[in-house]
């Protein structure tokens, strides 16, 4: 039996012999390794993290003592220390292990945070809520990488953290150099300093040993530089910086070095104050094909070969044809610009950085800064191209309503994995942008069926100079592409029938809607699909085609509340139109992680589920009319 196998708990982690640590951590790596190149995963930032968390259940006492993750990706070596060793098998698969913190697995898992930069605030919070209440001896523990460092909520809740000098708060500051890909920017350029810095007492050490050796001036002088070690420390050591805030700070720490970890830790707790240590580790640490891995050291790969390191085939997707039509239109026009928030390959963006690298701009993981500076942009004349992750526009709402909108700006916003995500789970489901964005004034969004109306729609909005818009597509593979039979105004009819059903296909629902659509013609049924292209605004011929069916479906992979189904009942009723409206969605909770095509399985959103429910909805709809009072009044002579 291996030591891992032996952990049931982390009081197992701190009965273990200083030798046992390496076999234990060799092990871990093992088993990340095997687990992830099964089920994908994020893989690299782990294996830079396994003597840190170890240390970190040696010195505290989780759950007493809290142990929060930011961003939640690297908590596996804690989920494996905690007790979950034997479920890594099921690692981001149905009814298994998430990839984030979950509070449904363990009591050790605190917070559920896959966001990036919110840790520092929620153990602010409950660092307070410790003092207040008086439970003494706990400590808050919070774990942030240097490329959530770059978010600005991170230094709201320093700022905050360094004004009460008695929280019983450790910031562990995990430095490898990366969030997704090599971290940019001031502070990047900060912690690079404090890594390369070999530290004051080594200087002083130098200095001593040369000047040493001058007669009579050697040792006065050696003494001065002593007594002002602190300006010679400020100078070599810029950790001043958080020092300047009030923080006590300790390091630069090796972090692959347990004993060393390990014994940061103890000194930080026995301040009993808010202490920063900063550990340097190394992303992939220990997979050889992880640390050459130049892109993102094995963030997040999918499944692989274990030996070679070599990822299996994956098809070509949504984001390979925003790269394509990107790289396109930015040799046609010389005047778009392109912003990333740390996620430069992830989105696409990787081409267009290499074929403008003037023209590309890396923000860090901070989407609100990302689109006021876009809105800047704009207005010295230029069209940014923004691109992000659904889930993570959330973040910069108000960046988008106020700053770009209220100016009626031309900046793009680009949404990669939108509607169901599946793998990562509940956090990084992109199913609430079609819903917050339908308030904002004069912005335009594009959901395109496939690969062709991409490339049309993207187009299309970066042509629109006088307000912001949209364009959303999902993750994964592209569907085939489904041409239109005709046109309903600036719609696409991709299927045209009789006046029993009006089929709205929201962009990647289109194949699915065509499918119900035929399935539907085997009940006697007659449905006209049609693709807006455009959700906002919706396109005036709507209302006219809707006059002509007796019920108009609504499919979209977003939200139901307040998205393209609402926006489409609003403009009939606007319109005076009384067909009845159905609206079928993403229900408006947190889904479990599972594949997409298992989830959308499980909320109705396949051909199958939605030919039965259009089915009985026309067939209560006739029950209605039927019984309705004015056919109950019998016609006189």
């Amino acid at each position: 039996m291996g030591i891992l196998e032996t952990i049931k708990d982390p009081l197992d982690v701190k009965r273990l012999e200083e030798g046992e640590l390496t076999v234990l951590a060799a092990e871990i790596r093992d088993l990340l390794v095997s687990s992830v190149a099964k089920t994908g995963g994020h893989l690299g930032p782990n294996l830079g993290v396994v003597e840190l968390t170890i240390a970190l259940h040696r010195v505290f006492d989780s759950p007493r003592d809290p142990i929060l993750f930011d961003t939640g990706h690297q908590a596996y070596v804690h989920k494996m220390l905690t007790g979950r060793a034997g479920q890594f098998g099921t690692l981001r698969q149905e009814g298994g292990l998430s990839g984030y913190p979950s509070q449904a697995e363990s009591e050790h898992d605190v917070i559920e945070n896959s966001h990036a930069s919110t840790a520092l605030s929620y153990a602010d919070g409950l660092a307070k809520a410790i003092t207040l209440r008086g439970e003494a001896g706990r400590t808050v523990v919070a774990v942030i990488g240097d490329g959530a460092l770059t978010g600005g909520m991170a230094w709201e809740a320093l700022n905050n953290i360094a004004g009460r000098k008695d929280l019983p708060l450790i910031i562990v500051v995990n430095d490898n150099g990366r969030s997704y890909s090599p971290t940019i920017g001031g502070l990047a350029s900060h912690l690079s300093s404090l890594r390369m810095t070999q530290g004051y007492e080594h200087v002083l050490e130098l200095v001593k040993s040369n000047l040493g050796r001058v007669p009579v001036v050697g040792a006065p002088l050696y003494d001065t530089l002593h007594g002002i070690k602190k300006g010679l420390k400020d100078i070599l050591t810029p950790q001043v910086m958080f020092e300047d805030l009030g923080l006590k700070y300790v390091g630069p720490i090796d972090g692959h070095d347990e004993g060393a970890v390990e014994a940061a830790l103890r000194r930080a707790r026995g301040f009993r104050g808010p202490v920063i240590v900063h550990v340097l580790t190394r992303k992939g640490n220990g997979y050889t094909h992880a640390e050459n891995h130049d892109e993102d050291c094995f963030h997040g790969p999918g499944p692989f070969d274990p030996l070679t390191g070599e990822e299996r085939p994956k098809p070509h997707s949504w984001t390979n044809v925003f790269s394509e039509e990107i790289v396109k239109i930015g040799g046609e026009r010389d005047d778009v610009v392109a912003i990333t928030a740390a996620m430069l390959h992830p989105v696409g963006l990787a081409a267009f950085a290499e074929a403008y690298p003037d023209r590309t701009y890396d923000v860090g993981i901070a989407e609100q800064h990302g689109l006021t500076s876009a809105a800047g942009l704009a207005i010295g004349g230029l069209h940014p191209v923004v691109a992000l992750y659904a889930t993570f526009l959330n973040r910069a709402f108000d960046q988008l309503l106020m700053d770009v909108a209220l100016h009626r700006l031309p900046v793009t916003v680009v949404l990669d994995r939108s509607g169901v995500t599946g793998d990562d789970g509940p956090s990084h489901n992109g199913m609430w942008d079609l819903s917050i964005l339908q308030v904002i004034p004069g912005l335009s969004i594009a959901v395109p069926r496939d690969g062709a109306r991409l490339r049309e729609l993207l187009a299309e909005a970066v042509g629109i100079d006088d307000g912001p818009s949209v364009v959303r597509y999902p993750k994964g593979a592209l569907p085939k592409d489904v041409e239109a039979v005709g046109k309903l105004g600036e719609m696409d009819v991709l299927r045209a029938g009789d006046a029993d059903v009006l089929l709205v296909a929201v962009g990647p629902m289109a194949e699915i809607c065509m499918e119900a659509a035929n399935l539907l013609d085997a009940q006697g049924i007659s449905a006209t699909v049609v693709d807006p292209r455009w959700v906002k605004p919706l396109d005036q011929a709507l209302v006219l085609a809707a006059a002509a069916h007796k019920l108009v479906v609504v499919v979209e992979d977003s939200g139901r509340v307040g998205g393209v189904g609402d926006a489409v009942a609003r403009l009939l009723r606007d319109a005076d139109v009384d067909v009845p409206v159905r609206t079928y969605g993403i229900p408006q909770r947190f889904l479990d992680h599972a594949k997409r095509a298992k989830i959308l399985s499980e909320i109705g959103l396949t051909g199958q589920d939605l030919a039965r429910q259009i089915t009985e909805a026309v067939a209560r709809r006739s029950q209605v009319m039927e019984s309705h009072p004015a056919r109950l009044v019998q016609p006189t002579d």
